[in-house]
């Protein structure tokens, strides 16, 4: 028997990794002939670059980089062959940012496009980056900012590439820049436009620490400047990802917006892993309406061939949750047991975990040795 078990994270207490490791533990009570195969994914979100470490065994180095405040700091990357990888969350993602400094239109980005330049230059000719989980709202400024890009304000001044600027740049200097040679994926998981009601500051920017007052003005702010930049970007499915540094990455550097969970899978050969598998548990923290849009759990079943069975282990299921069976899950488990705090569901991650996964393999064992 082979089960491929391929979680997301739990975000706040467990990586998808560890996700991984705790499931298998409980099936494997029940199922010890069983051959499991422990894929950890991600979708673009925090996690996915050491989901990808795990699953692709990549190698990991860092590089120095300035930081969300315009420090320096020592910034994570993956790398296999001619393919590299890294997140935006490891330089501005909302947990490395602490609540007393969260401010989304202060926060620079730039060292992500400096990470990009050093990349290009250790020869890497793929790079992919997960733009979500970030704390800040800044359009790509910052990044652009990085590749060396210059933003002047009506002074000819050059201004500060942070968000709270965006609406007063008026000229661009543009970098003599190469990247012809070099193809820049965003793994992405959204597919909200830059702007407008369902964009960057209206959807993810409450989250992040724009106060409602601020929204419409940070709104129009990107609005102008990608006016100015690039309009095409304006009605691109997906800009609007990581405060809009996708909008930024597909600007300034030619970058690609594509799934997140696809571009993952592709990487894994998914598709011929799958045909040998008998079983595939897939995962996530919290999985609601919001999951059947193309969150990884859904992205993964929607490629299970049929008459494989997709079991999802969540921890926990909205209760207006419906058709995952159109999805291609064939059922949902949540793994808290009994009433209990948010604090204790956390720390009680992988024991519930592992118990849930038991009880699956157990159902699993019975059901085919009936049939």
């Amino acid at each position: 028997m082979n089960v491929l078990i391929m979680p997301d994270s739990f975000k706040g207490s467990l990586s998808a990794p560890e996700v991984a490791a705790a499931i298998q533990q409980g099936m494997e009570k029940v199922l010890p002939k069983a051959e499991f195969q422990l894929l950890p994914v991600g979708d673009g979100g925090e996690g996915t670059l050491d989901a990808l470490i795990s699953s692709l065994n990549l190698t990991t180095a860092t590089a120095e980089v300035t930081g969300p405040f315009g420090e320096k700091v020592a910034m994570r990357y993956g790398f296999k062959e001619s393919q590299a990888f890294f997140e935006m969350a490891d330089l501005v993602g909302l947990p490395k940012i602490s609540e007393e400094k969260r401010a989304p239109l202060q926060l620079q980005t730039k060292g992500l496009g400096e990470l990009v330049i050093y990349l290009i230059q250790q020869g890497f000719t793929e790079i992919g980056i997960g733009v979500g989980g970030s704390a800040s709202v800044d359009g790509g400024i910052g990044f652009a900012a990085g590749l060396g890009y210059r933003f002047l304000d009506e002074k000819g001044e050059e201004l500060l590439p942070i968000g709270a600027n965006l609406g007063k740049v008026v000229a661009v200097e543009k970098p003599q820049l190469e990247l012809e040679n070099v193809k820049i994926k965003i793994i992405n998981d959204v597919q909200n436009p830059l702007c407008g009601e369902q964009g960057a500051a209206a959807v993810f920017g409450p989250q992040k620490g724009l106060k409602p007052e601020e929204i419409p003005l940070v709104d129009e702010a990107l609005q102008s400047f990608y006016q100015q930049a690039e309009s095409d970007i304006l009605s691109l499915a997906g800009a609007g990802a990581g405060g809009g540094m996708a909008a930024g990455i597909t600007a300034f550097a030619g970058g690609e917006i594509v799934s997140g969970i696809d571009y993952v899978l592709d990487l894994m050969d998914f598709d011929e892993l799958v045909q040998n598998a008998d079983l595939v548990i897939v995962g996530e923290g919290r999985m609601d309406q919001q999951s059947l849009s193309g969150k990884a759990p859904v992205g993964i079943a929607r490629r299970v061939p049929a008459g494989i069975p997709v079991v999802a282990i969540c921890g926990s299921v909205d209760k207006e949750l419906t058709n995952t069976a159109e999805a291609g899950i064939t059922a949902v488990f949540p793994i808290v047991s009994q009433p209990m705090d948010l604090s204790e569901a956390i720390a009680n991650t992988e024991i519930n975990l592992s118990r849930t996964a038991e009880n699956i393999a157990s159902l699993y064992h019975k059901l085919v040795e009936k049939f």
